[in-house]
Formats: structure tokens, sequence, C-alpha cells
């Protein structure tokens, strides 16, 4: 009579593949080594399987993308849902949460402005937005112009890609060179006041983000002030 040993516990169980750890394998893919690398070859690397067998969980790479446009839509969402309090501040902190969400996933805006589906998180999340508005005061039509208004900016991203590694030339220099020309623009440039230390550059996308968003959410203030005075 044989007996058996004790089960090896070095062993790990196999994890089920299922659709919601394909797409987030490919969102931490696309973090990691940029969008281009996302194949189903790559991918099916990535989890250890055969890329053949991911087709059980996605039909191919345009409903794989649609996946990873929801996943990050859910992380804003999952972001953005404490969220509360006046409409102005409340809608600052919103867009500021969803580009940070963004700031971490920088393939996604390219991503997000490529899908032709629905995206029930996206979706979500502009029904939020009119929310707010409507919870400030403004009416429909003045909501829908503010959406217009705020284009991408309202999702956290501007068409200006993020790019950390451009090297950005001293604005002094510049304006040196254009001083006998173009005086206007070389005074512009010496009169810069970002850090030139600063690890941003001295253009820095962020204040710029936050600048013209708070130009936008003043001007739509004074325009719902105007329209509730029937001017």
């Amino acid at each position: 009579m044989t007996t058996t040993g004790p089960a090896d516990s070095s062993v790990q169980p196999r994890v089920p593949l299922r659709r919601e750890r394909v797409l987030r394998a490919a969102v931490d893919l696309a973090d990691e080594s940029g969008i281009e690398s996302v194949t189903m070859r790559t991918l099916g690397q990535k989890l250890g399987v055969e890329a053949m067998s991911l087709y059980n969980h996605v039909s191919g790479k345009e409903d794989l993308l649609d996946g990873m446009v929801d996943v990050v839509m859910s992380e804003i969402n999952d972001a953005t849902d404490e969220v509360a309090g006046d409409w102005k501040p409340a809608m600052r902190r919103r867009i500021l949460a969803a580009r940070e969400v963004l700031l971490r996933h920088r393939w996604a805006p390219n991503v997000l402005e490529s899908r032709t589906t629905d995206s029930v998180p996206m979706t979500g999340y502009y029904e939020s937005l009119v929310g707010l508005f409507r919870a400030g005061g403004f009416s429909y039509d003045l909501t829908h112009h503010a959406l217009h208004a705020l284009g991408t900016r309202a999702l956290g991203y501007t068409h200006e890609p993020f790019d950390d590694a451009q090297e950005l030339p001293d604005p002094k220099v510049i304006a040196q060179q254009l001083a006998g020309e173009y005086p206007n623009i070389a005074a512009l440039l010496e009169g810069v006041s970002h850090d030139p230390d600063s690890t941003l550059g001295w253009c820095d996308d962020q204040f710029e983000f936050e600048f013209a968003l708070d130009l936008l959410l003043d001007g739509l203030e004074r325009l719902r002030d105007r329209e509730r005075a029937g001017l």
C-alpha cells in the first residue's frame, strides 16, 4: 500500500483568467512600456498564458482598448466620488483628481479620443459634472455650453501631451535671440515667473492647466449670475 505525502505548499494556486484581470494587466503594461507595447502577444506573456486564450475575455484589440478606458474612467470615478461642497471648488477638485489619475496613465488621453463606443464609467463621470453644475444653479442650456467650454479639460487633460522628458530651452536665451526683431515676445520671456530650477521646467504644465481651469470656472460663475439676473 502506498501513501501520498502532503501537498507541496510551494505550489501557488493558479489565478483564474477573467476579463477584469486581463484589462488591469493591459493598463499596467501600457503604464510600464507605452500603449504601443500592448498587443495580444505581449499581454499574454505578462499574464503567463497563450495569446489566443485572451480572446475568451476580449473580442480583439478594439474591445481591449475600450475596456482599458473603462478601467481608467472607473479609477477617476473612484477618486472623485467623495468630492462634495459648493459647485466651483467641488468641480475644481473633481477635475484635478481626474488629472491625477491620467498623470498615472499618460497614454490614456490619446486612447480616450480614439474610442467610438460609449463608456459607461465615462457617462457616469459626466453625469456627476452635470449634477454639480445643476446643484450650483446652472440651467441645462448653460451647463451644455460650460461642458463645451471645458472640453477635454473636464477630464483633466488638454491636447498638449504629458511629457516629463521634454527639455525646454532657457527662456532668457531665447529672449536674447528674439530681442531685436520680436521685442514683445522677448520681454514676455524675460518676465516668465515660473521657477527655472523646477523639475517641471519654466513652462509648468500643471500651473497652466489650473490657471486656465480657474479662468473658465470664474467666467462660468459670472455667466450663471447674469443668467439668474435675466441679463
